[in-house]
């Protein structure tokens, strides 16, 4: 009596060696994770967010390269920066509130300006 081998979960190549085995190399359990992964739409949206803050905040270093900035929103804006995306609100005793994307942040100033400061961080 001979025994039916059990086929990989990813690619469908018969798998040898241990019975409990679901695929036949790494690279065929790394791409079915990686496929379970991109399925989810949560997961999906979670990277876009991620992207659009890392380019929010390499567009603000690049503006900003010595930590305090004053441009117009419109050099921001051409530049590809989403002003709908930000990790982090400070507001100050004044009222003033600065958005952050990781380390830099941005004051709306009137005149469609724009006040660009890297976050301070304090030793204490």
């Amino acid at each position: 009596m001979e025994k039916k081998k059990k086929a990989c979960l990813h690619c469908g190549i018969p798998i040898s060696g241990r019975s409990d085995k679901q695929y036949c190399t790494d690279q065929c359990r790394a791409n079915a994770r990686n496929s379970r992964k991109t399925e989810d739409k949560a997961e999906r949206y979670m990277k876009q967010v991620n992207q659009v803050l890392r380019t929010n905040r390499q567009i603000l270093h690049k503006a900003s390269p010595e930590g305090k900035t004053t441009l117009r929103r419109q050099v921001l804006e051409l530049a590809g920066f989403d002003f709908r995306h930000f990790t982090s609100v400070y507001r100050t005793q004044k009222g003033s509130t600065y958005y952050f994307c990781y380390d830099y942040g941005y004051l709306l100033l009137p005149e469609e300006k724009v006040l660009i400061v890297n976050q301070q961080l304090y030793m204490g």
